[in-house]
């Protein structure tokens, strides 16, 4: 780069600035399309619970529940880990749901449209439900 090179400079650096997640998000407001806005868990209502069948080359029924967050009202399908764990969460239960972490934001694996999980009921951890540890308070 000579003396007059800094447009080609700074033509450069705009290229390479969008191999970064940051400036991607923060240009295509990608924080508009995530309902839980950023945060790493939320809160929110069960509606109803219901099976997903799962994609190629799979079969089954994943359980999942329908849930309502609280703090935007935005819906969103949430999977149910654990044997058995769909019997233990009933309708209007709170639950609170993470990040599966599929690549990219996306569904894990051969869970079709599914990108959260359920991590709590009633402010109990499933997992400590579903041992016999404790039980899930009534609301």
């Amino acid at each position: 780069m000579g003396e007059f090179g800094a447009r080609k400079l700074r033509k450069a650096r705009k290229k390479f600035r969008w191999a970064k997640f940051e400036h991607k998000y923060k240009v295509l407001k990608l924080w508009r399309k995530d309902p839980l806005e950023g945060a790493p868990q939320a809160r929110g209502i069960v509606l109803y619970k219901k099976g997903v069948e799962q994609r190629k080359p799979c079969s089954g029924l994943v359980k999942a529940v329908r849930v309502q967050l609280i703090k935007n009202n935005v819906q969103v399908t949430a999977h149910v880990p654990g044997e058995a764990a769909i019997d233990k969460i009933d309708e209007h239960d709170e639950v609170i749901i993470e990040r599966i972490g599929g690549s990219q934001a996306g569904p894990k694996g051969s869970m079709w449209g599914i990108k959260y999980k359920v991590v709590a009921v009633n402010g109990v951890a499933l997992s400590e439900i579903l041992t016999g540890k404790k039980q899930k308070p009534a609301r």
